[in-house]
């Protein structure tokens, strides 16, 4: 009995590894206080932690043909945004977002098919922390980079 207990561990616990994150195969980078037009279509960014606890007060996002990039501004009500935890999926034209010690403000609207971003599903995990799903249109590359007085998180986004 002992064995056929041994047996199913050791083939759930090789399931589970073909599911999880292979994080020595990604790029990962800490994102900067400017812009650095340097545009990445893979990897995993984070910023660093901010114990302020804050709202996400909006969401704002343009395109400038000149610029040749779609523009997406999240806005927050402290000085400095929040730790972030982001990861970009490629492979389906995602991007996934961590904001921790962070809630929804009550203005936050949902935006859609600008130019690139076809829209943005929220997850509240807990009282303290917002997940946030980015859906593009097609496959592009990203830079990410943050501002302060006020916070803010910026992704500009390019064919």
């Amino acid at each position: 009995m002992r064995i056929v207990i041994l047996c199913l561990f050791a083939m759930f616990s090789f399931v589970q590894l073909g599911f999880t994150q292979d994080l020595l195969q990604e790029r990962i980078w800490k994102i900067s206080s400017r812009k650095r037009s340097i545009f990445f279509d893979k990897g995993v960014f984070h910023s660093e932690a901010n114990p302020v606890s804050q709202k996400l007060m909006g969401i704002r996002n343009s395109y400038i043909p000149a610029r040749g990039y779609e523009r997406i501004v999240f806005d927050f009500s402290s000085k400095k945004p929040p730790k972030i935890y982001g990861k970009i999926a490629s492979k389906e034209n995602r991007v996934y977002i961590d904001l921790f010690n962070t809630t929804m403000g009550t203005n936050v609207k949902q935006l859609r098919n600008i130019k690139f971003l076809k829209n943005i599903d929220f997850f509240t995990i807990d009282k303290n922390n917002v997940s946030m799903e980015l859906k593009f249109s097609k496959k592009v590359s990203y830079d990410v980079f943050y501002l302060e007085s006020p916070g803010r998180l910026v992704i500009d986004v390019k064919k």
